[in-house]
This record gives C-alpha cells, structure tokens and sequence, in this order.
C-alpha cells in the first residue's frame, strides 16, 4: 500500500510550480511564540490582542512601539529552522516555488528564500500611522525593552508623523497587493504545502482554498490534525523541521531518480 508521504513526493515530484503556504507554527519551532502563546518575561502581563490595535497605539503609541521592538528583538535572536531551510532548498530543484506566509519574521528570507510574500506584513519595514507610507531606509533599534519603559516611534521623513509597525494589526485588512500576489500564485500552482498553520485566520486562510478550487493537490504539515474536505488534500503529520527536510530530501531523490 502506498503511503502519503510516497504520493505526496510524486505529486510535487510532477509539479512546476508550487506555493508553500506557511503559519505561526513554522517560526514557533524557532521559539517564536504564536499570538495564542501566554507571554512570559517583562511582557506577560500585557495582552498582545490589545496592543496590536490601531486603537491601542493611538493611546500609547510609545508602548506599542516598545512592544514590537521586543518582539524584534526575539526574531533577532532567533535563527531559521530546518523546515525554513529545506524550504529554500526545495526552490533549488528547478520548481517555481513561491513563499506565501502569515508570519511577520523574516526567517524564510534569512533561510534563502526569495520569492516571499507577507500576508501580515513585515517586523522589518514600519510605515506611518497618517500618511500610511513606508520610509525607504531607517536603522531600527533591536533591543529588549525593559519593564515600564515607552519608547517613542520615530518620525516620518515625508509627513512627521509616528511610524508604527509594517505589520496588520487585529481589525485592518491584509495590503492588497500582496493578496492579489497571493492569490495569483495560489490559482496558478500545481500543489500547495501547507506547513504549520491552523487553517483559521481569515481571509489568509482561503488561499489553499482557492489552490483547491483551481485544481492544484494540498498538502498539509502539522502536528495537529487538519480536517479534509477534498480528494485533493492530503495529511503528513509532524512537526515542519522534521516533515519539510525529509519531504524535500525524498523529492530530490526522486528526481535525480527520473534522470
């Protein structure tokens, strides 16, 4: 009998164009916390949900800023893990792999990764809270932040306004053209990976949806089981710095294999 892992290895074995749709779960094996994670350390006290609102930073917008330096500060000291890796790996095969992620770190860039677009937006690229424009260059301090301590947001260059974090905060809607991006690759691919993502935060969530519906194969990994509506989705349980690596490794086989 054949296993999952045996045809999802042929299914991406014969793909040409594939997206790697990635959630919270993937970064929390590089000990980044998920939203849903209780904070600990000079944070704990602090619910993230009320400060990744635009409502929030206009009534602290020196606590805001304080909170995001910290949590760039533990992206900083965090390093891509194995999945991240093979992941760039696997766009070294000769596929057109494209990096779809509701993550706001960087590790898939740091990892090799090229093609990479950020649902949620980025930690690395702030914007201004009134103009709504992205500087083009600005040094951002990573430096845990001590207990009690506001730091005050830089200032716009264009307009002198306060600069709040390039991120999409709980209420606003994801930047458009990185949807749009999103969901062109989705609906012109031939297999989707879904690596480390509970399938509930929407609209991102739709986008292995719309990779259903245009026809390609989804493929989710997580430790957690998912639920499957179609003949076209499969389930390889396990952690991603586990899964992704051997999954990859066993492609690269298979292809050398063909040749």
């Amino acid at each position: 009998m054949t296993s999952t892992i045996e045809v999802v290895v042929k299914i991406v074995g014969n793909s040409k164009r594939v997206v790697v749709f990635t959630g919270a779960g993937i970064s929390a094996e590089s000990g980044i916390p998920t939203f849903r994670d209780p904070l600990n350390g000079i944070w704990a006290r602090h619910d993230p949900r009320k400060l990744e609102t635009a409502s929030a930073f206009r009534e602290d917008a020196a606590l805001v800023w304080g909170w995001y330096l910290w949590r760039r500060a533990q992206v900083a000291q965090s390093l891509p893990n194995a999945a991240h890796l093979a992941i760039a790996q696997l766009a070294k095969t000769g596929r057109v792999v494209t990096v779809v992620t509701q993550n706001i770190d960087d590790l898939h860039e740091r990892a090799g990764s090229v093609d990479v677009i950020h649902l949620h937006g980025s930690l690395e690229q702030p914007k201004c809270f009134a103009c709504h424009r992205a500087p083009t260059s600005l040094y951002l301090e990573t430096k845990i932040v001590c207990e009690g301590v506001r730091v005050e947001p830089p200032r716009c260059p264009r307009c002198n306004g306060k600069l709040r974090p390039g991120v999409v905060w709980f209420g606003e809607t994801l930047p458009a053209s990185a949807w749009k991006r999103a969901v062109l690759a989705a609906k012109n691919c031939d297999v989707l990976l879904s690596i480390g993502t509970s399938g509930e935060v929407f609209p991102a969530a739709e986008i292995p949806i719309i990779a259903l519906k245009a026809g390609a194969s989804v493929v989710h990994v997580n430790p957690i089981g998912v639920s499957l509506s179609s003949s076209h989705e499969l389930y390889l349980a396990g952690r991603a710095a586990e899964c992704v690596p051997n999954l990859v490794s066993l492609i690269e086989i298979a292809d050398k294999t063909a040749h």
